[in-house]
């Protein structure tokens, strides 16, 4: 039983050290702090284009590497941090960011699910209050109607009583 708690153990060591808490690679590292602080908060802003729901801060795809490479160079050039985002997205597009700004063709996208939800309800809501009023009033039989209907139930009449 200890001989099969131990290699439980050691599997899980194992696995545990064989998961990276980060993609970022020790050749990737920034000397001054600072800058490399700077960098990893932009790389967890910026989508994986290859992974797609993950930052590449996380990533290990090839192309986030050289994303990650690419905000170093951009910081230690000295550009801020809007200024990278904005290099970024002229050269990838906004998909490159993990949360999109709220303008343009975004806000369509944005509000799109909730403006269809208020929309369907609204015509639930109209189809039920239509079909709850009361019903159109029946217009009166005209002259020739009225006497062609007491016609025919005088006959129907007749045929009940000779059953």
């Amino acid at each position: 039983m200890n001989r099969m708690r131990s290699l439980f153990a050691g599997v899980a060591l194992l696995v545990a050290g064989l998961t990276p808490l980060h993609a970022v690679q020790p050749d990737e590292v920034l000397p001054d702090p600072a800058q490399e602080a700077r960098a990893r908060t932009l790389s967890k802003e910026l989508r994986c284009m290859v992974c797609q729901n993950q930052s590449i801060d996380d990533s290990d795809a090839p192309l986030a590497k050289d994303l990650r490479l690419l905000v170093r160079e951009r910081i230690k050039v000295g550009d801020n941090d809007r200024a990278v985002l904005d290099f970024l997205v002229a050269r990838y597009g906004e998909f490159v960011l993990l949360r999109p700004s709220w303008h343009g063709a975004n806000v369509v996208l944005w509000t799109a699910p909730f403006l269809i939800l208020i929309g369907g309800g609204l015509a639930i809501w109209l189809r039920a209050r239509r079909r709850d009023a009361a019903p159109a009033a029946v217009p009166a039989l005209s002259a020739e109607e009225r006497r062609k209907f007491d016609e025919l139930m005088s006959k129907s009449d007749d045929s009940i009583t000779n059953v």
